[in-house]
């Protein structure tokens, strides 16, 4: 490969090296996307480090540097799907900022079913496959701390729908978050998606179902 292209007078054009901090990044990138193929497709027992190095391209030895395990790996998938793309977590991300200035508790609720459909379009495949092996520590663990960020997250939603709009009469703000939980995790979202159902439809219904649960 070379690192010059020629220019539009004829002269070559430097084509500046990756430093090796990006290059470390990419091949980073490279691992995780290629081990949520594999995950998905053998689930984390069948799951081997020699299959994930094969198909990033790289040497196992490689992905043992930069994950040591498979437990970590997991975890590293997990989080690069509930990033995102601008690597953000869940309460920097633009939908917190739409629950904000929502000007109705249904409005608001919209809003965190729309962020909450993005990223379970992303993360809910790898969730399903940590959750799919219990007797495996190392998964186990990604679910579990899965669970307390989204609790923690979804209690600030809870309670900032709360102090603004109210919950339904006699609903306590631990019991809303209990219901928010179940309703936006990943199961049902999966469940309908093999049923059919659009991520449209699905926002619409989920929206519906945290309205009349929630509110007052």
């Amino acid at each position: 490969m070379t690192t010059a292209s020629v220019g539009r007078v004829g002269k070559p054009v430097k084509t500046p090296k990756r430093t090796r901090r990006e290059q470390a990044a990419a091949t980073r990138e490279r691992v995780i996307r290629a081990a949520i193929e594999v995950f998905t497709e053998a689930g984390y027992v069948g799951t081997r480090m020699t299959d994930i190095a094969g198909r990033a391209g790289v040497a196992v030895q490689t992905v043992y540097f930069v994950f040591h395990t498979k437990g970590e790996l997991l975890q590293a998938c997990f989080d690069h799907a509930v990033l995102g793309p601008d690597g953000l977590p869940p309460l920097q991300q633009p939908f917190i900022a739409e629950i904000s200035v929502a000007e109705s508790g249904r409005a608001a609720l919209a809003a965190f079913v729309r962020g909450n459909t993005a990223i379970l379009s992303r993360a809910a495949v790898i969730k399903e496959v940590a959750e799919s092996a219990p007797h495996e520590p190392d998964a186990a663990a990604v679910v579990e701390r899965s669970e307390q960020r989204r609790r923690d997250g979804l209690s600030q939603v809870v309670d900032q729908i709360a102090e603004r709009w109210g919950l339904r009469p006699g609903l306590k703000a631990t019991d809303a978050t209990d219901l928010l939980l179940v309703l936006s995790t990943s199961g049902p979202f999966l469940e309908l998606r093999r049923y059919g159902w659009s991520d449209t439809k699905y926002a619409e219904w989920l929206t519906d179902a945290l309205a009349r649960e929630l509110l007052d």
